[in-house]
């Protein structure tokens, strides 16, 4: 089984975490810069956190055989603090990288005008610099900040071919089902979705433009559970080719629209071999 997690926060994972999702069968992410836990008051603060996801944490990822992407931008949440609204001038710089993938996390958090301003900004960068674009849709009425999100990617002119709105469920999947845009769903231990209520979805709206991730941030989150709903798919009727498109192709083909996606050497169970003489490397599943 070969995985492809969508939308990991692996700077708040453990080299234990790496080294186990390698054996769970993970060969590829991709990493959204997101809100920290702790708000930050600066923009060089930012360029630091994205200067690791660019650098840093693709080397980590490397150890283990697994091949590390990103998305930059200014998350909703911190967009709402007028010290960290220049970070939106620095994004330029960095969504020119090749391992930039997408803008994100982009979207809503409380649904503020600063917040629309920002997510605004980075569709239209979106559109400029060719990328996807990967959509928070906020925790909080869950179902009208997702029909404003559809609103504000409609207004700004992208294909919505190239945005994923992601943290969906039961009450807002029909609606971007419908729209053309590709549909996230984080898996996740007590909150979001579980493993048995992705496969019911899967179910209903079939394995086309659907994204499943594990999101793994600093909160109680689980890496493996990726590969918990692949067996849950198995364990449903669904076949093993099913698994694959939604696990692996599915994420290959929304981020490889960017034309920056680079999986030589990672894109099958055999990715092992080229870190054999690595000391922290571990086998194949």
């Amino acid at each position: 089984m070969r995985i492809f997690d969508p939308h990991i926060h692996m700077t708040s994972r453990t080299t234990d975490d790496y080294r186990a999702m390698y054996d769970a069968g993970v060969r590829a992410l991709v990493e959204p810069a997101f809100w920290l836990g702790q708000p930050r008051t600066h923009p060089a603060s930012f360029a630091d956190y994205f200067d690791s996801l660019l650098g840093w944490e693709p080397y980590r990822a490397a150890q283990f055989g697994i091949r590390h992407h990103c998305t930059i931008g200014l998350n909703p949440k911190e967009a709402n603090d007028p010290r960290c609204t220049p970070v939106l001038d620095l994004l330029p710089r960095y969504l020119a990288k090749d391992s930039v993938v997408a803008v994100g996390e982009i979207g809503y958090d409380t649904m503020t005008d600063a917040e629309e301003h920002a997510f605004a900004t980075q569709l239209a960068l979106a559109v400029e610099f060719d990328l996807p674009a990967l959509v928070h849709t906020p925790h909080r009425d869950k179902a009208g900040g997702t029909a404003r999100s559809l609103a504000v990617i409609k207004e700004s002119g992208i294909d919505p071919g190239f945005v994923v709105l992601d943290h969906l469920n039961e009450v807002t999947v029909t609606e971007v089902a419908d729209t053309g845009c590709w549909m996230g769903f984080s898996i996740y231990p007590d909150t979001k979705m579980t493993p048995q209520r992705m496969v019911a979805i899967l179910k209903k709206h079939g394995t086309q433009r659907i994204l499943v991730n594990s999101a793994a941030d600093w909160g109680h989150s689980d890496p493996l559970l990726t590969r918990t709903t692949a067996l849950a798919m198995l364990d449903a009727g669904f076949d093993e080719d099913d698994v694959d498109r939604v696990m692996w192709r599915n994420p290959l083909m929304f981020y490889g629209q960017s034309g920056r996606l680079d999986l030589d050497g990672y894109n099958d169970v055999q990715a092992a071999g080229l870190y054999a003489g690595n000391s922290i490397a571990r086998g194949g599943s």
